[in-house]
């Protein structure tokens, strides 16, 4: 994964940026194993592992400072809490403890069980129960039996105990799967069918631990006291509780040595020499026999909400196709009025749909499709929204019943969901695409007196897929009778600059200019810690609004300059990407080099500021997109970042050179210095329940460079000498002010020689007698060519100084997207 050191180094793993520290860390002092060996034991058997661990809450045990020895045992403590500078992008679940709500991460992938070694969280513990898809608890896929040695007692007793279960478990139809458990005992798996709660399970256990001990009093107890167990081996039912966890299989263990909790084969429990594994040996096993243990996860999906994929990926039984297992279980039917059916759903293909307004503790409406023989069912707070201008908040429910369809009553208080329930409207809808999880777009016709008003509306709902959240969607209100619209070509009178710069093929653009918003220059101090935070890489580009109408695409610069023209490859795939008929976007053209990295002087010989042909040929164009202004001519500017973030992933299929900007997942100091290593410019924090302000510079977005930069007006410029001669010295250098335009300065380096010969004969036309500037020193009055202050650039800088001017100042390029007017000092 990484190269071992002490220093600080981000790795990628699966796509996720991971800073790792001290590398080179004794984790445990007997063996010399370090760090860096988790790191890479925990990666290479996280396909095997991930399985066991997914979709389930995990507690960790971490040893911050190793394990330690037998004389001086290593410091170590149980987390549940998730830790805050978690990144973004670790799947969470909250459970609500009585101490109050704990939220734990879900092992559901590679990086995370990185980054959770990286924490030194050494060994990792799971429920026997996983999560469902709407944050419920599913009920258990499997049955755990903890034989633990007491003292006198060996693993091959344990193993003796373990094959005395085996003949009661297979008796009850359940096949157990040994697991060493990487300390002194043996686990032992079953799998089940998702019928059992984890109270019925557990009593299971229990009684099989007490059959077990008045079996074979001389070799096995039930009881948890200690005093009762010298000499026997414990049977621990207790861990099928829904609140208790054991470790999970091929998770390392704490002890001494780097010990694993490693599947067995029964055969291997027949030999007198049974010993515990370590990490080496499970990973030796695990390349040339691959998993023991995957019987076990034919009970993985077991009671699992199905979808079709769900379905289509195992032989599900009737009790596992069960979508409305969740909902029964929050309701009786003896004191509710609501339709409790007994019998799972049955397929259905009908297209109805209810809205109900539910006057419970607060006032919401309850959102209802029929999909798949259940309504699927949001909470929509304000309600479905009948202005296309709006997006409203939809929190995914448990499915319920068809029958609920036509329910109206009062909900018992003491009940789920207590209070008076009411038809808002009800009809059918015609279906434009369900994908599971992700989106659904359907048009609902309601009754005349309805509260959709009698006419189609047309619906889509959007999951915003943030962590934390992952039950959250958006409503928003579409125009059912839209069509894509074909423009015409016939030319509207636009400025002649903008004219000027259009392709032959493409007419000028008729609606009015959007003013795209703006960052404040700041450092991670400037970000308010109780603020909650997107990042996204900052790419060093052109800022562009891109508008699409149809089959007609323009792009514009920040202050509503013509790109279209300068960057005609990217037309035809943003229309390949571009789903809807009508959207505003805001983006920024970038120039990568043949590493896949921003070069902003690519970019200008690209866009024909240079003579450097060369670099025009190897520039590749991209455009990184990262908000939506406009969606089928509805202004979303209103909408807090999320929902604009979920609207353009719903509207934006990454196709070639045109990708949506993803957030990063991690804290700041981590996205700086992936940043850093990736070769760009900065960072972008944008806050979470910001609108988008036009044209405005604000703080919820906070731009954070590595070098400091400013846009400059450059005034003139001063004659080179040596092997400048024949071409300019340096440029002045102006920044608007009050009275005018004011003196920042000269910049004299980050030209090439022709770029200093060629910029002579462009100011020609330029010239002026009197400087642009109000404050112009004696030495320039003395020596500058003055221009007109047209053209804008930008520098790199170390510092002001007292009077105005930039220190230390590089030349980086010309800024074309900018005007004289926008320039201010960052």
């Amino acid at each position: 994964m990484a190269a071992r050191g002490n220093g600080r180094q981000m790795v990628d793993v699966d796509g996720r940026r991971i800073a790792v520290t001290n590398l080179d860390k004794v984790m445990y002092p007997e063996t010399g194993t370090t760090k860096a060996d988790v790191l890479r034991y925990y990666a290479e058997i996280a396909d095997v592992m991930v399985p066991y661990t997914a979709n389930r809450p995990a507690t960790r045990k971490r040893w911050v400072h190793g394990v330690g020895t037998a004389r001086h045992p290593g410091e170590v403590f149980y987390q549940k809490n998730l830790d805050e500078s978690a990144p973004g992008w670790v799947a969470r679940r909250s459970i609500e403890h009585s101490s109050g709500p704990n939220e734990y991460p879900l092992v559901n992938d590679r990086a995370t069980l990185a980054w959770l070694a990286q924490m030194s969280a050494l060994e990792i513990h799971v429920p026997q129960w996983q999560f469902e898809r709407t944050g419920g608890r599913r009920k258990p896929d499997r049955l755990v039996l903890d034989l633990d040695p007491g003292p006198g007692v060996t693993l091959s007793d344990c193993a003796d105990v373990a094959r005395l279960a085996r003949d009661i478990l297979v008796d009850m139809d359940l096949e157990p799967l040994p697991v060493t458990s990487g300390s002194k005992g043996i686990h032992l798996y079953a799998p089940l069918d998702g019928r059992w709660s984890s109270d019925q399970v557990s009593a299971v256990a229990h009684e099989l631990a007490r059959a077990l001990e008045a079996d074979h009093k001389d070799l096995v107890v039930s009881d948890m006291k200690k005093s009762l167990r010298t000499g026997k081996v414990l049977v621990d039912w207790s861990q099928n509780n829904q609140a208790k966890t054991t470790i999970a299989p091929y998770s390392l263990r704490g002890r001494l040595t780097p010990m694993v909790a490693a599947p067995r084969t029964w055969e291997e429990l027949d030999d007198p020499d049974l010993e515990q594994l370590d990490f080496e040996e499970v990973l030796d096993r695990v390349r040339e026999h691959g998993d023991l243990l995957a019987p076990l996860l034919v009970s993985r999906d077991a009671g699992l909400e199905p979808t079709p994929e769900h379905l289509a990926s195992f032989d599900a039984t009737p009790e596992s196709r069960d979508r409305l297992a969740k909902y029964r279980s929050m309701r009786d039917g003896s004191k509710t009025p609501e339709p409790v059916p007994d019998a799972a759903a049955r397929p259905s293909s009908g297209n109805s749909f209810v809205i109900q307004e539910h006057h419970a503790r607060r006032l919401h409406y309850d959102f209802r499709l029929e999909h798949e023989g259940v309504l699927v069912s949001w909470a929509v707070p304000k309600g479905p929204p009948l202005d296309s201008d709006e997006n409203h908040l939809a929190v995914q429910t448990e499915d319920h019943p068809l029958e609920y369809g036509t329910f109206e009553g009062v909900i018992p208080k003491g009940e789920y969901g207590a209070g008076d329930v009411k038809i808002w409207d009800a009809g059918t809808f015609e279906l434009e695409k369900w994908r599971e999880g992700k989106e659904v777009i359907a048009t609902l016709t309601g009754q005349p007196d309805g509260g959709l008003g009698g006419k189609p509306r047309k619906y889509a709902l959007i999951h915003t897929s943030r962590p934390g959240a992952e039950n959250n969607w958006l409503i928003h209100l579409m125009d059912p009778d839209r069509k894509k619209k074909t423009p015409s070509k016939r030319r509207s009178p636009a400025p002649a600059a903008l004219a000027a710069d259009a392709p032959d093929d493409v007419a000028p653009l008729s609606r009015p200019l959007r003013a795209p918003m703006l960052a404040t220059a700041g450092t991670a101090s400037d970000l308010d810690p109780d603020a909650d935070w997107a990042l996204e890489m900052k790419w060093d580009g052109y800022r562009a609004v891109i508008y699409v109408d149809g089959d007609e695409v323009w792009l514009k610069s920040r202050s509503g300059k013509d790109l279209t023209a300068t960057f005609p490859e990217l037309l035809k795939p943003i229309r390949e990407a571009v789903k809807p008929a009508s959207v505003v976007l805001d983006g920024e053209v970038v120039a990568l080099d043949r590493k896949g990295r921003p070069n902003f002087g690519f970019l200008q010989s690209r866009a024909g500021l240079t003579e450097d042909e060369s670099a025009a040929r190897s520039a590749s164009i991209e455009l990184m997109l990262f908000d939506l202004l406009e969606l089928e001519g509805h202004d979303i500017t209103a909408d807090e970042y999320d929902v604009r973030r979920a609207a353009l992933r719903a509207s934006v299929v990454p196709t070639g050179p045109v990708q949506v900007s993803e957030e990063f997942d991690g804290d700041i100091e981590a996205a700086l210095a992936s940043s850093t290593s990736l070769g760009l410019e900065g960072v972008i924090a944008k806050e979470r329940d910001s609108r988008y302000t036009e044209g405005k510079r604000s703080r919820a977005w906070i731009k954070l460079k590595h070098q400091r930069m400013q846009e400059v007006v450059v005034v003139g410029w001063r004659a080179g000498g040596g092997s400048a001669a024949g071409g300019i010295g340096s440029l002045v250098l102006g920044i608007p002010d009050a009275a005018g335009i004011r003196y920042a300065g000269r910049v004299g380096t980050g030209f090439s020689d022709a770029e200093r010969r060629s910029l002579v004969t462009r100011f020609r036309s330029m010239a002026r007698e009197k400087p642009p500037v109000h404050d112009a020193p004696r030495d320039e009055l003395l020596h500058v060519h003055w221009i007109e202050p047209e053209l804008v650039g930008e520098v790199t800088f170390m510092e002001w100084t007292s009077a105005g001017s930039l220190r230390h100042s590089s030349w980086r390029g010309w800024r074309p997207d900018k005007s004289p007017e926008e320039v201010r000092v960052e």
